[in-house]
Order: structure tokens, then sequence, then C-alpha cells
């Protein structure tokens, strides 16, 4: 293990540790709600947690883009740009968090109409929305935040910033229903507090650290200059529309899935489960490529960014080589953790195979997606998941009604597998020739 690696894994594991504890925010509610006497309670913090999640998924780009500018801004030392770009980057997401709040009232309306929860969930998940939607600013600020401190190289502020989420979550869920009482309003308001509690550690640790910088910084030219904001935006629109694509894709896989049956629908909730594990793994060392690959890209140092770029690959090799190994021996004992119903169980046997190939079908994505933010290529990543996606509704038209929901799953891993390999060819023929270091 070199410098290098040791950097990559200064980065990685700490975002490893807080992507793992992101999902128990919302296992908390649903262990709350669980035990309120009525499963309506749970249908609401699962309809209101998948509404929040999809709209708060389109957003990303807030932390994407600005890690990869900060750490290209890093890289130069340029200190007023690093300093203008949190100011723009926070600005952006709480004008969009202020126009989620303006207009709760249509998207609540939306999002009921496309996930179509029951009557008897609708009163009930309601009320989750009403009060979590004013979470909008702490959450899309926290998004901001969390990328620039990634584009600063600090992943470990992130991660204490998540481990405190939890623990305030916890305390402050179980008192206000065990407490005083309360039921919906107490879990939707144990939530919201977690996510400013998150979001004022976030600024605190930001003076605490970084105040000399950003006092120093500040009035160093133009914050808001036209050709950076139009840089900013058409960096973002492209994550965006990125974004899109991968939404469309895991709800139609959600929904192909539901198509076949309440049976199918758990077997593959359940499968994916596996991945979204391999997932935490995998994002911790794509956040390394956006803080490290960026910042050489800056610095343009082009000896380090290929360095970096061998490194992570190997990295990203050995963690495929471990799940890969894992799945093939273990997946259906892990399923059988994840639930004890037997129609599941004994469906999976016909689809687990499938698991096995989703970590080494997606690896390449993955990293290939941190080294594209950390230098702002955000073209290649558009047309890698629109042509991606495409191939994934293709796939799936033309086999479903043969293979049915093995059809499903060969769509997904074509889908993983030609990300990566898409970008492989971007990055080989129009980023590396062409990008001056």
């Amino acid at each position: 293990m070199n410098h290098r690696d040791r950097q990559i894994l200064q980065i990685a594991l700490p975002s490893i540790v807080s992507n793992i504890t992101v999902p128990l925010l919302g296992m908390i509610d649903v262990a709350i709600v669980g035990h309120m006497g009525s499963a309506a309670y749970i249908g609401a913090v699962a309809v209101g947690s998948m509404i929040f999640n999809l709209v708060y998924w389109l957003f990303g780009f807030l932390r994407m883009g600005t890690s990869g500018t900060t750490s290209q801004a890093l890289g130069r030392r340029d200190f007023a740009e690093i300093t203008h770009l949190l100011v723009r980057s926070i600005s952006i997401s709480f004008g969009i968090a202020f126009g989620l709040i303006i207009c709760q009232a249509p998207l609540k309306w939306l999002m009921f109409w496309l996930i179509s929860p029951t009557a008897d969930v609708i009163p009930f998940a309601s009320t989750y929305f009403n009060i979590v939607i004013w979470g909008a600013p702490a959450m899309l600020g926290l998004y901001s935040l969390m990328g620039w401190y990634i584009g600063m190289q600090n992943t470990r502020i992130p991660m204490l910033i998540s481990i405190m989420q939890n623990v305030v979550n916890i305390l402050s869920s179980l008192s206000l229903v065990y407490v005083f009482g309360m039921k919906m309003e107490g879990v939707a308001l144990g939530t919201l507090i977690a996510q400013y509690s998150g979001f004022i550690l976030a600024i605190v640790l930001l003076l605490r650290y970084y105040r000399r910088m950003l006092k120093a910084q500040y009035l160093r030219g133009p914050i808001f200059q036209k050709s950076q904001m139009l840089k900013f935006f058409q960096i973002n629109r492209d994550i965006f529309l990125r974004t899109l694509c991968l939404v469309a894709v895991n709800l139609f896989f959600t929904a192909a899935g539901a198509r076949n049956g309440a049976i199918i629908l758990s077997t593959n909730a359940v499968m994916m489960q596996l991945y979204l594990f391999f997932s935490y793994f995998m994002d911790g060392f794509a956040y390394a490529g956006e803080a490290l690959c960026g910042r050489m890209y800056g610095a343009r140092n082009r000896e380090g960014f290929s360095e970096t770029l061998r490194r992570l690959f190997r990295w990203a090799t050995a963690v495929t080589m471990i799940f890969s190994a894992v799945y093939i021996v273990a997946s259906l004992p892990i399923v059988e953790i994840l639930t004890n119903e037997p129609e599941v169980i004994s469906t999976a046997h016909t689809f687990i195979s499938w698991v096995w190939l989703l970590p080494i079908s997606g690896a390449l994505a993955f990293i290939w997606d941190g080294v594209f933010i950390g230098i702002t290529a955000t073209r290649g990543m558009l047309v890698s998941s629109f042509i991606s996606s495409l191939l994934f509704f293709i796939v799936y038209i033309a086999l479903s009604s043969y293979l049915g929901n093995h059809a499903l799953w060969l769509a997904q891993i074509i889908y993983l597998l030609s990300r990566g390999i898409i970008q492989s060819f971007w990055f080989k023929n129009l980023i590396y020739h062409t990008y001056r270091f």
C-alpha cells in the first residue's frame, strides 16, 4: 500500500460508514411505527420515505456538482473560488428547497398519484409529508455541504454528521412517541429534528475548521459571476438528466416486478438489497475518485491522476471479487436473513444467480461516475446513462413475454454493464486525449 492508496482509503472508508448509516434513518422510523398497532402506520412511513428519497435523489446534483468543482479549485489552490462555490451551491439549494415548500400541495398530489397508496394509508402519509417537507432546506443544504466537504478531501465530517443524525433521530422519535404520546406526528417530527441537527452540525464544523479561509476569501471577486453560474448550471443539468434516467430505470424495475405479482415484487426487492449493500462500499471509492481525480485534474497533475485512476480500479476489483465470492457462496442464506416468507425464499432460488452478476456488472460505472464528477465531464455520464436506459427498456420489452422476470434481471445486468463500458470508451476517446493537464 503506497501513499496514493492511503489517500484513497482516507476518503473511501468514512464515506462507506456514512453510506451504511443512511438507511438506518428510514429503518428506525419503520421500527417505531411497527409497534403502533396498525399496518397503516408502516405503509405511511414507507410511502413518505419513498417520496422524499425520490425527490431528494433528483437533486443529488447539488452534492455531485459541488464536489467536482470544489476538488478542481482545491487542486488549483484557488481558495476564493472554493469559498464562492460553497456560497453558490447553498444559495441554489435553498432556492430549490423553498420552491418545494411553496409547491408542496401539488407535489404531494403528484407523488400520491404516482405511488397510489391505499385509502387507510393516505391520511397518515399525508401527515408525515406535511411535516417532513419542511426539512427540505436542511436536506438540500446538507447536499451542498457534503459535496463541498468531499471536494475538500474531507469525508470524516460527513461521517460524523450521518452518525449524529441517527442518534438524534432515535432519541427524538422515541421521546415524542413514547413520552409525549404522539404517533405519526412524533415520527415525522423526529425525522425533521434529525435533519436540521445534521445541517446545524455541518455549519458548526464548517466554521470550526474553515472559518479563517472562508472569511479571508469571501469578498475576493464576484460570487455570482455569469460565466461561473452558467458552468455550474451546465454541469448540474447533465447530472440532473442523468439522474432522471436512473430514476426511470429503478421505478420501472419495481413496477415491472409488481405486475408479476406480490411474490415476485418482494423477491426482487429483497435481492436488490444485496446490490445496495455492494453499492455502499463502491460509492466510497467513487467519492475518493471525485475528490482525488478532481484535485489532480485541477492541479494539471497528469501523472498523479493516472496513478490515482489505476489504484482506484485495483481497489474496485478487490471489492468486486470479495462481494462476488460472498454472494456466490452465501446469497441465499442472506436472503433468508432478510425475510422469513417461505414463498419469497422459494422464488429467490429461481432468480438468485442474477445476484452473483451484480457486483461485476456494476463496478465499472461506480468508479467512472466518481472520476467523471471529479473532472466535471458530466456529459459522458448523461450519454452513458441515456444509452444504457434505452438498452434496458429494449431488452425487457423484447424478452419479457418469453423470459418473464428473468428478462427484467437480464435487462438490469445489461444496463449496469453498458454504463461502465460506454464510460470507459468515452474516457479513452473523448476525455483523456482532449482534456489538457
